[in-house]
């Protein structure tokens, strides 16, 4: 019992030396040293002190050997609370860290450490049946066509449990993002284990499986710093020389002169069928739909009102017929 009295003070003054030197420091390591360090158990502490007084006692082959399957046992059983301290450490810092970014990852995040705890404990067992005498390689063959029957049985739910995994980890969206999948837009409303739902312009939810969701061609709108734009007009084929060049210079002013846009270039591009076309470019320095069709609008109209002021006619489709009339000659 001196042992393990003497084993357990060391781990006290231990544990309050890493304390007090990881609350002065941001690194990681010296956190999880402690956490594991805590969960060290006393019966594995205890084992330790039993098995070595073992060596000053005159014992049978057979008991020592009993002995020592049992502390073997013991550290198996510790080395598991160790790898489970250091999962929650994992979790704890990842969840923290993610729920400052996208509070929805956290569920799957747990659910991940869940899954990581189920293998770990698996190999303990295994670990533990084995130095029992158990023949594990047949259990673990028996475990791995039962597993191939559960995998078929559960395909599409296990994929798409993995998919939101991906979601979580790779991020191509998070919650608040407008994304454009296929034919469909809207807004990311919720990221579960199955399905992703998203809130469209219109006002319904439309609920993807996640699996699905990432075979799919997705644009995600948010990321973008800025949106191009590019549009056309034409003006009539009457319009003199002086008032084209000068459409050039009212647009750039137009553009150059309205918040949150930033001018790229307008140019005469082409003779139409029934108009003399230019084509404009310009980008919306923010990534906000609402704000990126306000400065449309406040830049089509303007450009209305001075195209009024200076004169300049919208071009719109029309045809000019010519008719000749034929006069017979009398002989």
């Amino acid at each position: 019992m001196t042992v393990f009295f003497v084993l357990k003070v060391i781990q006290k003054i231990a544990i309050a030396k890493i304390s007090t030197f990881a609350r002065k420091t941001k690194i990681l390591a010296d956190d999880l040293f402690f956490d594991i360090l805590s969960n060290t158990k006393n019966f594995t502490l205890l084992v330790i002190s039993i098995y070595a007084g073992l060596y000053v006692l005159s014992l049978k082959p057979e008991i020592f050997s009993l002995c020592q399957k049992i502390f073997v046992l013991a550290l198996i059983l510790q080395a598991g609370f160790w790898a489970g301290a250091g999962i929650n450490f994992w979790l704890g810092h990842t969840i923290k860290k993610r729920m400052s970014e996208d509070s929805a990852s956290a569920t799957t995040i747990s659910l991940l450490g869940f899954v990581a705890r189920i293998v770990m404990w698996s190999v303990i067992l295994l670990l533990i049946l084995d130095n029992l005498g158990v023949n594990i390689t047949s259990l673990i063959a028996g475990l791995g066509i039962g597993g191939v029957a559960v995998a078929l049985a559960l395909q599409n739910i296990l994929g798409d449990l993995f998919a939101s995994l991906s979601i979580v980890l790779d991020k191509p969206f998070v919650i608040g993002d407008f994304v454009v999948v296929d034919s469909l837009s809207g807004t990311i409303e919720h990221i579960g284990l199955k399905t992703t739902r998203i809130r469209s312009l219109s006002g319904e939810q439309i609920i993807f499986s996640n699996n699905d969701l990432l075979k799919s061609r997705i644009r995600n709108y948010k990321r973008m710093s800025e949106r191009r734009i590019v549009f056309s007009f034409g003006v009539i084929y009457q319009t003199p020389l002086s008032q084209i060049k000068a459409i050039k210079e009212i647009v750039s002013d137009i553009i150059k002169k309205t918040e949150n846009a930033r001018f790229d270039r307008v140019h005469f591009k082409e003779y139409g069928n029934f108009s003399l076309n230019f084509e404009v470019v310009y980008f919306v320095a923010c990534p906000d739909y609402n704000i990126y069709m306000d400065v449309q609008e406040r830049i089509n109209t303007e450009i209305f009102r001075r195209f009024q002021e200076e004169e300049i006619k919208f071009a719109h489709p029309t045809q000019t017929i010519f008719i000749q009339k034929e006069v017979n000659e009398k002989p």
